[in-house]
């Protein structure tokens, strides 16, 4: 049986009024030293979003969030963010901001499969209708 290891985490959050601090959760990024992973999914549900603010540019977040994979990625697609260590990179994408696209506090857990992490933490922190279930890891 593998053994467990630490994994650090945060939600993406689009923010379409900043003063009003309502926001929508669009994704997660996970980050594990100890296996060097780092990876993100996203999934934008639009409609949910234009009920905060039906004049937003979906596109353009779209775009902005799009980057956030490609970082996690990294090499040179990712520009200069990618070139960085993997650990700088989640460093520098869960950094604080006070713009549209946002992520929440970095979380720590502990688990045997990182991608099974990342499928729960959809299924409980962004996918609105999606039957939660226990990551046995």
């Amino acid at each position: 049986m593998p053994s467990h290891f630490t994994y650090d985490y945060a939600i993406i959050r689009v923010v379409p009024k900043v003063e009003r601090e309502e926001f929508i959760n669009v994704g997660v990024i996970v980050s594990c030293g100890v296996k060097r992973f780092l990876d993100a999914r996203i999934e934008l549900d639009e409609s949910r979003l234009l009920v905060l603010d039906p004049t937003l540019d979906i596109e353009m977040i779209r775009d902005h969030l799009a980057v956030i994979p490609k970082i996690c990625q990294g090499g040179e697609q990712a520009g200069a963010i990618g070139q960085l260590p993997h650990r700088e990179r989640f460093h520098w994408l869960v950094a604080p901001r006070s713009t549209i696209i946002q992520t929440s506090k970095v979380h720590t857990g502990l688990c045997q499969d990182l991608q099974a992490v990342l499928e729960h933490l959809m299924n409980r922190m962004v996918r609105k209708n999606a039957h939660v279930e226990t990551v046995h890891s």
